[in-house]
Formats: structure tokens, C-alpha cells, sequence
């Protein structure tokens, strides 16, 4: 029986190594996840224009990513190995194309395929010259054959990215108060392609349940629901699937608003918006649109679903209330998930890439100003988005303030290695105290080791992966849907 489990894990370690999640996950980024983001932008209209165009904008399109590279002092570009980037203290990346066109009047003046970054390449991913190397092509090119890969090289300095542990997006919490005005509370995290919104409802001692998102004042429900689109008091009972008296309360509240524009003109009066009616109504609804419940939609077609959506968080609120289920476990890691770096640099490169989209667009209208249509090259500083990646990865700060998501990897010896490439940092404050959260769960089994974490403030936020844990990647819309379609054929069908 010993023998057989000895040789069930030597095939696991023939086919998959200690950071195989993490490597997959970077391959992710790179196959489609850039070409996601770029998609996001899609174009780019720059405000000042020719006195002989009525229309000019950049449409962006296919990008396409090289193998890893250098630039020497004479111009020429040529491949280069890992071994030779730490010895010369060189970033182990290779170039990005983006394919960017310039259309006047809807007619194509110019088409290029431009550098726009030199992205940093993980070290055994299938854009790295080691991927599929044998041990002994390994040696040959004075590479370690045990070495697992799973980091970068920055400036000749190896660097691991710390995977994070965060709690679920899109997903409902709730949540009693023991104190204070407020008894119960829902709580979602609602993250789309652009944005991550905390969005709250609350349920006051009065029974009237609150909204708040996007650092916004607190709405009433029923507000919420007309300005949604849902005017009739009879539909709300409806939406929440419950009549209970907390509903009929809130119902009764927001009874006097009749139409979808005046339960706008409220929220509008909430936000203190000292604007034209017009200019308000427009401002309430792109705040609907695209900051109420994004991950559900950003189009004003969606508005029922967000109401759908908003009646669940309200009714697991009362089932709360009635005793019926208990509060969420947020530290149960059902509830949890842990952004490897495929997530990480996602984050890092929407934030560049509209910044070299801002670059472009203010040259180019500075050239207009001079009386000059700038060509596509001479407008795309790829410098910009280099250096700020690189300055990520080399001193650890990333998007949204945080800090320490990368580190010199630890090469005191392979243990530390592994140890190093396998951690996962929780985003709560190491100063908090946060007792449950650095207990050790009963869902950590399997998953994350129950004994390797430091002393002191980080004990229990920061973690190790399981020696055999795997984390699932995030997988294409196209995939997604297509699944669905499947399951669809054999019976599944939507709530709404």
C-alpha cells in the first residue's frame, strides 16, 4: 500500500509541478486575458481633432506577444536565456504588439502593429525558452533541472509574486449586529472587468432595509426597485419572493414615489446633486448602469436583473432575520478565493494600458494643436508601460495601494524556494487583531498547510498552499457559455 502511494505521487510530479497553478495561470493572461482588456478599451476618440475631420478615433485590435528578448548597444535584437538575464543583471520579459488603426471619417488612414510593453515572462510558462526543456537540455544551458520556475527576473533579481486570499466577488454575505441602529446586513462584492464595488444592505431597527455602493448615501429599497424600472408597489413582494412585514414596511415608506423618474430624482436629492433635472437624471442612471451591481451588467437593458438580484440579497437578509439560516462563514473557504498571477498582472496592465491610451491621445492632440496628423509609432511611448510594470515587480507596489506582492524570491535553500513560490498572503491588516481569521479552519484541509505560517503579527494571515493543492484558473467567457449552453440541453434553466 506504501509503495502504491509513493508511485501515485511520483506520476503526479512527472506530469505537474509545485506552482503548476500559478504558471497556468500566468499562461492565461497572456493567451487571452490581454487580449480581454484591450477589448475593453476597444477605441480611443481624442477631444481635439483637425478643423477638416468631423471624426477621428483609434481603434485597437489584435495583440500579439514575442518570445523573451533583448535589445543590445548596437540595435540589435536578439533572444535571450533566463541564466544570461541574472547574470547580466537583465528583465527576463518579451515584447507586446498591439495592432492599432487611425480612422478619419470613418475611412482608415493608417494601420500599424506597434510595441506597447515589455512584458516580464515567468520562468517555465509556455512563453519561456525552458518550457518543455528535458533535464538533460536543462543542464546543457546551465539551468537547474529541479528549479520549478513560477517567478520572474527583474534587472537580474529573481522575483515571486505572492498569491493573495480575498474574499469572494459577486457573492452574498450576510451578517448580524449585536449593536447600534442597525441589525442585520448583506453584503456583496460586485467585480466586472472594470470595477469592484462593495455594495451593503442594511436592515434598520425599523425594519427598512438601506442600499449603499460606491461610497454613496444610503437608499431606500423601494427607491432602489422604481428607479430600476419596477414603479408597481405589488411587484416588490415579488422580487424579494416574500411578503413578510419588513417588505410591506418598506412599501409602505416608498408608496408616495409613482413613477421610475421621480424614484430617480430622489436618489439624485440623496447625492446632493446640484445640477439640472436633466443632467440628473442622466447622472443617476449611468451611476445605475455602471455602479449598481456592474457584475451583473453595465446596460440599461439589464436593469430588471439588477432588481432580481437585489431582491435576493433582501430576502437571504430576512431568512437572517427569521432565524431560518445562520450568518455567512467568511473565513470558510468556500467563501474565499486566491488571485494567483494571471490575476495579479491583470490588474497591473489595465491600469497601464489606460495609461498608454492617455499618453497617446494627449500627443497626438498635441500635434493636432501644431497643426500636424501624428503617425501611430511616433504617439505610443512604450517606455511608460514598461518602467511602471517593471517598478511593480521590482519593488512590490502594486495597484490599489497594496504592498509587498512581490518579493526577491528566497533561495537560502529549496525548501525556502518552494516554501516561498507556494505562500498566500491575506489582504487583511497584519495590525488587526482578527482572531477568527488566523484560526486555522476545518476547510483548510488539503488545501493549505496546517502548520507553516510565522509568529507574530502575520500568524494565520499568511499561509502556504498544501504540497499537493491546485487552484482552478479562471476560465473564458466563451468557455463558460458554452458549458452553459450544454447544461442548458439538459435541463438546466435560469431563476429569473
Amino acid at each position: 500500500m506504501a509503495s502504491d502511494k509513493i508511485e501515485i505521487i511520483n506520476r503526479y510530479f512527472e506530469e505537474n509541478n509545485f506552482v503548476q497553478s500559478n504558471i497556468e495561470s500566468f499562461d492565461g493572461f497572456v493567451d487571452w486575458r490581454l487580449q480581454k482588456l484591450v477589448d475593453e478599451i476597444k477605441e480611443a476618440v481624442p477631444a481635439v481633432i483637425p478643423p477638416e475631420a468631423e471624426e477621428v478615433k483609434f481603434v485597437f485590435g489584435n495583440v500579439r506577444v514575442e518570445k523573451p528578448s533583448i535589445v543590445e548597444a548596437d540595435g540589435a535584437k536578439r533572444n535571450i536565456a533566463p541564466t544570461e538575464a541574472r547574470m547580466r543583471d537583465l528583465t527576463y520579459a518579451a515584447t507586446v504588439y498591439l495592432e492599432v488603426s487611425l480612422l478619419i471619417d470613418g475611412k482608415e488612414r493608417e494601420r500599424q502593429e506597434v510595441k506597447i510593453l515589455d512584458l516580464p515572462i515567468m520562468l517555465k510558462s509556455k512563453y519561456c525558452y525552458l518550457h518543455g526543456l528535458s533535464r538533460e537540455e536543462l543542464i546543457n544551458i546551465g539551468e537547474d533541472p529541479y528549479d520549478s520556475g513560477g517567478y520572474f527576473i527583474i534587472n537580474g533579481t529573481e522575483r515571486a509574486l505572492v498569491l493573495l486570499e480575498d474574499l469572494a466577488s459577486n457573492q452574498i454575505f450576510v451578517d448580524s449586529e449585536e449593536s447600534g441602529p442597525i441589525t442585520h446586513i448583506a453584503r456583496v462584492f460586485s467585480a466586472s472587468t472594470l470595477y469592484k464595488i462593495p455594495h451593503l444592505v442594511e436592515r434598520g431597527k425599523d425594519g427598512i432595509f438601506l442600499i449603499s455602493f460606491a461610497s454613496n448615501k444610503k437608499i431606500p429599497a423601494t427607491v432602489m426597485f422604481k428607479s430600476l424600472g419596477y414603479t408597481k408597489d405589488s411587484d416588490i413582494p415579488g422580487l424579494i419572493g416574500t411578503d413578510d412585514e419588513d417588505v410591506m414596511i418598506n412599501i409602505i415608506n416608498g408608496s408616495d414615489i409613482k413613477t421610475q423618474e421621480e424614484a430617480q430624482e430622489v436618489i439624485a436629492k440623496e447625492m446632493a446633486m446640484l445640477i439640472p433635472r436633466e443632467q440628473k437624471l442622466q447622472k443617476v442612471q449611468y451611476i445605475l448602469d455602471n455602479l449598481f451591481l456592474p457584475h451583473i451588467s453595465m446596460k440599461p437593458q439589464d436593469r430588471a436583473r439588477k432588481a432580481v438580484f437585489l431582491g435576493r440579497m433582501i430576502k437571504k437578509l430576512l431568512l437572517l432575520k427569521q432565524g431560518k439560516i445562520q450568518p455567512d462563514d467568511k473565513d470558510h473557504y468556500m467563501n474565499k478565493r486566491v488571485r494567483m498571477a494571471g490575476d495579479l498582472l491583470e490588474d497591473l496592465f489595465r491600469a497601464n494600458l489606460k495609461v498608454l491610451v492617455g499618453d497617446m491621445l494627449y500627443i497626438f492632440q498635441r500635434g493636432v494643436r501644431r497643426g500636424k496628423i501624428l503617425t501611430i509609432p511616433s504617439i505610443v511611448r512604450m517606455k511608460l508601460p514598461t518602467q511602471r510594470i517593471k517598478s511593480a515587480l521590482a519593488t512590490g507596489n502594486w495597484t490599489g495601494n497594496r504592498q509587498g506582492v512581490s518579493q526577491r524570491l528566497d533561495r537560502e535553500n529549496a525548501l525556502a524556494t518552494l516554501s516561498h513560490l507556494q505562500r498566500v498572503s491575506s489582504l487583511l491588516e497584519a495590525t488587526r487583531e482578527s482572531f477568527e481569521a488566523r484560526q486555522l479552519h476545518p476547510t483548510h484541509w488539503g488545501r493549505l498547510c496546517p502548520l507553516e505560517s510565522p509568529e507574530g503579527k502575520q500568524i494565520g494571515l499568511r499561509k502556504n498552499l498544501a504540497l499537493l493543492a491546485t487552484i482552478t484558473p479562471e476560465l473564458k467567457e466563451e468557455m463558460v457559455t458554452d458549458n452553459f449552453q450544454t447544461l442548458q440541453h439538459l435541463g438546466l434553466r435560469r431563476i429569473e
